[in-house]
């Protein structure tokens, strides 16, 4: 036992000597293995890591969302439709609301506002728990001044704003409407909330200029949330002219979002494999001259075959098992400290105004497993497999190539 430890350890001496004296090509060797597992990591904490946060902040959120469409697009909805759902058993509430998109011209970038009304909406008490600042907006008559509005974080940043402060909106006619800013929603929601604008239900249908009695889509809070399918199946029967979206659906859609089936992400992937292919396959073509009369001298002074490819399969870990655990701990440095810089403008966000982040990655062992089987079984066999057919050469011949 100990003379085969002894050995083993002889073998692995020799083998890191053997990557000394090439380090400049396993140098070039590891920094691509490194990058390939870098982007790979990074690609499954940053999207996994997304999902979860949304997960999150969608909880709080309604159960179904209810909106009217007409030639395959979404319009306004009358606020009549909820005479329709008064008689079903299970819903609790249904709440309207008004929400598109502004863009502005000037720092080219674009907002989500919002407008609901807080006193029909359940748990309204708790909505000003997501602001670090200042109160959620509520119902303000015309002589009160400036209808009030929550802005996010970077909006905030981007008008220079705070609580108390004024800002403008143009309307679809271009008439300008001045809001004042009521409370800035906490960096923790900026996922959501970064390029978003809250206001009170009328405050939106009069920027948006939308008709009395539509609103862009009605919010259905449930009693049970077991039922949340069975209503919204029931829902899309009496309400055939509408698309029903249940939390859940919407979950689904983040994940898609954020998940390995992005397109960006699956591009970057693809090019990360290749490489990675491209690598494999130049090591698998073959030993360069050097490494081929090595290995006839090492079986010409009593090497075995068997210790040959010990001896490489160890180099191949070293290597491997370096590149691995430096672009995972990469990866993992990048999602924390770096909010995923890399991947940011792709996954989240458009226009000028990015959210941060602020994500916790988790590194499981699955993760780690499946990424590890990914990658170093590939190299250990493009490196063991051209050493083996060196290894069964006689050495004389070898040595006369």
């Amino acid at each position: 036992m100990k003379q085969q430890l002894a050995k083993q350890l002889n073998l692995l001496d020799f083998a890191l000597s053997s990557l000394w004296r090439r380090r400049g090509k396993n140098a070039g060797v590891m920094l691509v293995f490194t990058a390939v597992i870098f982007l790979l990591a990074s690609f499954h904490l940053v999207t996994s890591a997304l999902t979860e946060r949304a997960g999150e902040i969608l909880a709080p959120g309604p159960d179904i969302v209810i909106q009217k469409m007409s030639a395959g697009r979404q319009e306004a909805i009358p606020l009549a439709y909820r005479q329709e759902l008064r008689d079903f058993f299970g819903i609790r509430r249904v709440v309207p609301r008004i929400w598109g998109y502004y863009f502005d011209e000037v720092r080219l970038a674009n907002y989500t506002v919002i407008g609901i009304d807080p006193a029909r909406m359940p748990m309204a008490e708790h909505l000003g728990q997501s602001l670090a600042a200042g109160d959620f907006p509520g119902p303000v008559a015309e002589s009160d001044g400036p209808p009030p509005a929550a802005v996010g974080g970077l909006i905030a940043e981007t008008l220079d704003v705070a609580p108390g402060a004024y800002f403008s909106l143009f309307r679809p006619d271009l008439s300008l409407q001045t809001f004042e800013v009521s409370g800035v929603f906490a960096e923790a929601t900026d996922l959501l909330s970064g390029d978003l604008i809250a206001m009170e239900l009328a405050s939106a249908r009069d920027l948006f200029q939308i008709p009395a009695g539509r609103v862009t889509d009605l919010c259905v809070y449930v009693h049970n949330p077991a039922e949340i399918d069975n209503l919204a199946r029931r829902i899309s029967e009496v309400l055939p002219d509408t698309r029903v979206l249940t939390r859940g659906q919407i979950e689904r859609t983040y994940q898609a979002v954020f998940g390995w089936r992005s397109g960006m992400a699956a591009v970057c992937l693809l090019a990360a494999l290749a490489a990675f292919v491209i690598l494999a396959w130049d090591k698998a073509s073959g030993l360069s001259p050097e490494e081929r009369r090595e290995v006839a001298i090492l079986k010409m002074v009593g090497w075995e075959t068997a210790d040959v490819m010990i001896m490489r399969a160890q180099e191949a870990l070293v290597v491997a098992g370096g590149a691995f655990l430096l672009g995972i701990t990469l990866a993992w440095v990048h999602v924390l400290y770096f909010d995923a810089a890399l991947f940011r403008p792709v996954l989240v966000g458009w226009s000028v105004i990015y959210p941060s982040f602020g994500l916790a990655p988790r590194i499981e062992l699955a993760d780690l497993l499946l990424l590890f089987a990914l990658t170093v079984p590939p190299y250990l066999a493009a490196t063991v497999i051209p050493t083996w057919r060196s290894a069964a050469v006689p050495a004389e011949n070898a040595l006369n190539e």
